[in-house]
């Protein structure tokens, strides 16, 4: 049975594709947030863009997106991923060091915004319902597009942006509860009571709540470990997607917003040794969600209702921004935040934001609003989510320019700028890994031990080591681990292949970074001093030198003179393989049969020059 294709049935998708090979590159050369860019492709190509001339040029129709609806829903999982990589960024620990911006800086913005949005409704003519309501969707904030901007800036971890965050992760968390009250709104003068409006909205999302931080402390570690014992990227791929995309349905099964399920699950993965490689796997499909989710942001923009009405739309959109930003920014003085940061977040945070949309979709079906009004409310917020890239990169400017910048950072009520400084990298923590980091504790020097077995990684951390399970030879996964603020970097794993690739990727990532690695032999350290080590120990080298100090020791030499001659044995040894590194690779073939020269030649005098009176050599026998 044939099956037939249509190529419309793949429009959008092609569309979209197109459009994400034509925008990040461009963009990102004109040094513009690709956010900007999706947005402008979703005016073009939308129903409102070149989809109003596919009724008098039927070819224009190949060439535009006329039913948003077909990718919204796949948008929507966008916002989902989104939080789910925030959530891995902040674990339940610096949560806790957060909770006083979230549940105070936080809760602030939210019941403040929403108070003074109401009464100006109720004294425009309003009545309380509606001016509720339209406090209540005009009080959130666009995660989607702030924190993306917050990251192309650079600012995700300083003060505004912990702020920033803080406030848009509370905004999150009452999705539900003012779904709830405009519910009660719309229904008060239906058949439904507040209990059963309660017993059937609120009751689930909490029970889903407590059913999914519950389920997934149980089940997602192991369902990693096993997926990482497979040895299978699709199977990983697989079992990330499940985990986000399942949280997020579970959540919003729940009355939940999909987004706060992806959240908590990140939330829950943060705390695992897999964290960093699902960071690494996830990134490119959120990247890829998340443009399109602008996308549909800019299709929904009428430019003509627009020019019909500019000042009274771009003046809600304005009056939204300016009014909103002054509330945050005054909330934020009075929480503790310096001036520059608080006028960064304000900056940030002042525009509306995509579950305004959800909010005021529900008024305008309950009959609290008009539709019409609705509508041109959403224009408005659409306007002033378009600004946010511009207002985050105003606000990092001024920042910067400030003469306090230095100090802009020690916020105690915050977590430190970065999770890793000064730290050692252990790459392979089998028993030579291990080892290291043992003396690495006995002197204080902090590390993060990485190994490919799930076994190893789980024994480390049930030890209380910072370990995790990944790929150290691919350089986004070195990036999570903290490579650029890393004080060293050890390789200590068993197949030479691995080693050489795992320097060659950190050399080439940093320049100054230390790398010291395990060589399997001289040959093969010459080889890793080519690709950059700053020091390579071959085994069988050090093996002989070690056996050579216990000889020593054991038949009576100084134990000062015998350690003062390891080292300078040791120091012959990494001049030679570090010139012979330098000159042509023929040369390391011979390498090996030069080091045991040198170590035939060294050896009768090196002992003999250890002799004292009281330890004789014995006669040889006739």
């Amino acid at each position: 049975m044939e099956h037939q294709i249509h190529l419309s049935d793949y429009k959008e998708v092609l569309l979209f594709l197109i459009t994400a090979g034509i925008v990040v590159p461009v963009f990102r050369r004109l040094r513009i947030s690709p956010v900007l860019g999706f947005i402008a492709a979703g005016v073009l190509l939308g129903p409102f863009g070149l989809g109003r001339l596919a009724g008098s040029w039927p070819q224009i129709e190949a060439i535009s997106i006329l039913d948003v609806s077909q990718i919204s829903k796949v948008a929507e999982l966008g916002v989902a991923f989104l939080l789910f990589m925030i959530g891995l960024e902040l674990s339940f620990e610096r949560l806790r060091r957060l909770r006083k911006l979230v549940f105070g800086l936080g809760a602030a913005q939210v019941g403040l915004t929403a108070l003074a949005i109401a009464h100006i409704c109720y004294f425009a003519g309003f009545n309380l319902g509606a001016s509720a309501a339209i406090g209540a969707a005009l009080a959130l904030s666009s995660t989607a597009i702030a924190m993306p901007a917050l990251a192309e800036g650079k600012r995700l971890n300083s003060t505004a942006g912990r702020a920033a965050f803080a406030i848009l992760l509370f905004q999150d968390l009452m999705v539900a509860p003012f779904l709830f009250m405009i519910m009660v709104l719309a229904e008060s003068d239906g058949g439904k009571s507040v209990l059963q409006l309660f017993t059937t909205t609120l009751l689930p999302a909490f029970i889903g709540l407590v059913a999914i931080v519950g389920l997934g402390r149980l089940l997602i570690r192991p369902l990693f470990h096993h997926v990482a014992a497979a040895r299978s990227t699709e199977l990983f791929v697989a079992a990330c997607l499940l985990v986000i995309i399942g949280a997020g349905l579970a959540a919003a099964a729940a009355g939940l917003s999909m987004a706060l399920g992806a959240f908590i699950a990140g939330l829950l993965l943060a705390e695992t040794e897999y964290r960093r490689e699902v960071e690494v796997t996830i990134e490119p499909f959120k990247g890829l969600l998340l443009g399109l989710f602008f996308v549909t942001v800019g299709a929904g923009l009428d430019l003509a209702t627009v020019a019909a009405h500019p000042l009274k739309t771009l003046g809600i959109a304005a009056v939204l921004i300016l009014g909103k930003g002054a509330l945050i920014y005054a909330g934020a003085r009075v929480a503790g935040l310096p001036v520059a940061p608080a006028r960064e977040t304000a900056l940030v945070t002042a525009p509306g934001g995509e579950f305004a949309f959800v909010m005021l979709g529900a008024a305008a079906v309950g009959g609290l609003i008009d539709r019409g009004f609705a509508s041109q409310l959403m224009l408005a917020v659409t306007l002033s989510m378009i600004a946010i890239p511009a207002l985050a990169w105003l606000g990092a400017r001024q920042s910067r320019a400030a003469r306090t910048a230095a100090n802009m950072e020690t916020n105690p009520s915050a977590p430190p700028d970065g999770e890793y400084s000064g730290h050692v990298i252990i790459v392979g923590y089998g028993r030579v890994g291990a080892l290291i980091g043992e003396m690495l504790k006995r002197h204080g020097i902090p590390f993060i031990a990485i190994d490919g077995n799930p076994r190893l990684v789980g024994r480390a951390r049930d030890e209380g080591v910072n370990a995790y399970w990944g790929d150290a030879t691919r350089v986004e996964f070195l990036r999570k681990c903290g490579v650029h603020a890393a004080r060293a970097l050890v390789v200590t794993m068993d197949a030479p292949a691995a080693v050489e690739r795992a320097v060659q990727v950190a050399r080439a990532e940093r320049d100054s970074l230390t790398i010291v690695a395990r060589a399997r032999d001289a040959q093969h350290a010459a080889h890793l001093y080519e690709l950059g080590a700053t020091d390579a120990i071959p085994e069988t080298i050090e093996a002989s030198l070690q056996l050579a100090e216990a000889l020593l020791v054991d038949i009576g030499v100084a134990a000062g003179f015998v350690i003062a001659s390891i080292h300078e044995k040791r120091d012959e040894f990494r001049a030679l393989l570090q010139r012979e590194s330098k000159g042509p690779e023929r040369r390391a073939i011979r390498l090996s049969r030069r080091v045991k020269d040198i170590g035939r030649k060294d050896a009768g005098r090196r002992e003999t020059a250890g002799k004292t009176p009281e330890h004789k050599e014995p006669e040889p026998s006739p």
